[in-house]
């Protein structure tokens, strides 16, 4: 094997990267020493197609003679909202170590060569735990939840766990002993933070490399909560075929192809030197063609030169070569037996079913009661500039007071007669004296500069209730606010792409059927 200069090792170790944070320092380490590296992985949701764009960059690190740790960081799980329950934590560890071994076979990365490491193996040491309090001491709330906030889940009322999540990953790069670490470009704030805060620790800065953000199928980021937006590592090729026919694939759009992306950041850094893109097709439509740069292949589809038929049954070829190992490691049945245990369905009631008892499932949304109001009276709070105090037919005996927040967002004018979505089974409390009695839905920006209410039919009926698509059941006649019933349900409660109001990925629908929207997409609902 030809041995690398210090400038080929660069190169490839920052080949296809968005940013590197420390290229001096990268420079000056290569130019005595193999860097050492860390990529770590919340064992949350399934690992999808999208994580061979990180394992492909690991080659890369391999190839330049870079000592890698592979970190799986089950408490990060649990404290991101607890996206991953106490109870499945280690059985999804297993599964993260599983897939992601069988991810890395796939593309020929001899294991050996890799470390291993699972974070409460470390993270719940005398140390450790004493390093997270000293932390703590010097780090603001402000600092924390902006170093967080492409990261951990946003909600209204955030919990301390998400909050030390930016601290816990900091320490990680001193407790691993790494020169650097690696990341999507959505962990810039935590690598900032880190830069930041541990040298206040006594501990040494480190050098921060960040992938693009792939885009899904459906357009943005591919998500493991979005089932369109992603192909599942064990699925079938059928169904590999079915959802690459309904990705987004313009022709001549190269800026948001999630398969161009695919092409570039994974099978382009996979390919043997001599090896291309392969291209079959009939010779009506331009007969067969390999691309060996993908610069010429983008050139190429940015021209109209490439229908997004032939682009998609490509990819689906190439996904399939990826994912047949891993699929076949997966027969074994103790591995299937994992899977199924690690990722239970999640529990649906059918229309006429008995639902579940309340508080059976904690993440299910039909605790929630939500119901058409209407605004029927409008008030400046007399404590309060920024809240109004509002009365709200609920077709109940008499409206209901309800404090809102909208001052600054909406005037009262655009708030008589409205219809709103009023969350009518909060407890009531008292806002600056005067008793409030539910909460009215609105959608929110990242920054809270722009509020509005969700927008309801036209024809939706004062009192109807609002229910999610697939869920039905008695909500609860009050929820226990020590439980954080709303906190945990809310996390998944947003406005998708197309503005639809939906929890995960189930719509929130009027007793007819029709959808409730906002003008924001994407956003948070509270």
């Amino acid at each position: 094997m030809v041995e690398l200069t210090p400038a080929e090792k660069k190169a490839l170790i920052t080949r296809n990267l968005q940013e590197t944070l420390g290229d001096d320092k990268l420079t000056k380490i290569l130019g005595e020493r193999d860097l050492k590296i860390y990529w770590g992985t919340a064992t949350t949701g399934k690992p999808h197609v999208a994580y061979f764009v990180p394992m492909s960059k690991i080659a890369d690190f391999l190839k330049a003679g870079c000592e890698v740790t592979i970190l799986f960081a089950d408490l990060h799980a649990y404290l991101d909202n607890m996206k991953a329950p106490w109870s499945l934590l280690e059985l999804r560890t297993q599964y993260y170590e599983q897939v992601i071994k069988a991810m890395l076979s796939s593309i020929g990365v001899p294991l050996e060569k890799l470390k291993f490491v699972k974070g409460s193996d470390y993270q719940l040491s005398k140390e450790y735990t004493l390093d997270v309090y000293k932390l703590s001491s010097v780090v603001t709330q402000h600092d924390a939840k902006k170093a967080g906030a492409e990261v951990v889940k946003q909600v209204e009322y955030p919990l301390l766990s998400g909050l030390l999540y930016p601290g816990l990953q900091a320490l990680d790069e001193e407790y691993l002993k790494v020169d650097a670490q690696f990341g999507g470009v959505d962990q810039r704030k935590i690598f900032t933070f880190s830069e930041k805060y541990l040298p206040q620790l006594g501990y040494e800065k480190r050098i921060h490399f960040m992938n693009p953000m792939v885009p899904g199928l459906a357009g943005g980021k591919m998500s493991s909560s979005e089932e369109d937006s992603k192909i599942d590592l064990l699925d079938s090729p059928a169904n590999v075929k079915k959802k690459l026919k309904k990705a987004f694939c313009e022709p001549g759009n190269i800026a948001d192809n999630g398969l161009l992306s695919f092409v570039k950041h994974v099978l382009f850094s996979l390919f043997k030197e001599g090896e291309g893109f392969e291209v079959i097709r009939e010779e009506e439509h331009g007969g067969n063609i390999t691309f060996l740069k993908y610069d010429e292949l983008e050139k190429y589809y940015a021209e109209d030169k490439l229908h997004p038929g032939d682009l998609k049954a490509t990819v689906e070829k190439y996904i399939n070569r990826l994912l047949d190992p891993i699929r076949k490691a997966f027969e074994k049945p103790e591995l299937q037996k994992l899977s199924a245990a690690a990722y239970p369905p999640p529990a649906k009631v059918k229309a006429g079913a008995a639902a579940p008892a309340a508080g059976a499932d904690e993440d299910a949304p039909h605790r929630l009661d939500i119901r058409v109001g209407k605004v029927v009276e409008v008030a400046r709070h007399p404590d309060a500039d920024t809240l109004y105090v509002l009365k709200i037919d609920l077709a109940e005996e008499q409206p209901r007071t309800i404090i809102s927040g909208l001052v600054k967002f909406v005037t009262q004018e655009e708030l008589e007669q409205r219809l709103v979505a009023v969350l009518c089974n909060l407890k009531p409390s008292k806002m600056r004296g005067i008793l409030s009695e539910g909460m009215v839905l609105c959608t929110s920006n990242a920054d809270h500069t722009v509020v509005e209410p969700i927008v309801l039919p036209a024809n939706a009926a004062p009192g109807s209730r609002l229910a999610f698509e697939g869920y039905s059941g008695t909500p609860d006649e009050q929820l226990n606010p020590k439980k954080k019933v709303w906190e945990k349900l809310s996390a998944d409660f947003k406005t998708n792409g197309d503005g639809l109001a939906v929890w995960k990925d189930n719509f929130l629908l009027t007793p007819e059927g029709e959808k409730l929207s906002s003008k924001l997409a994407n956003c948070a609902i509270k």
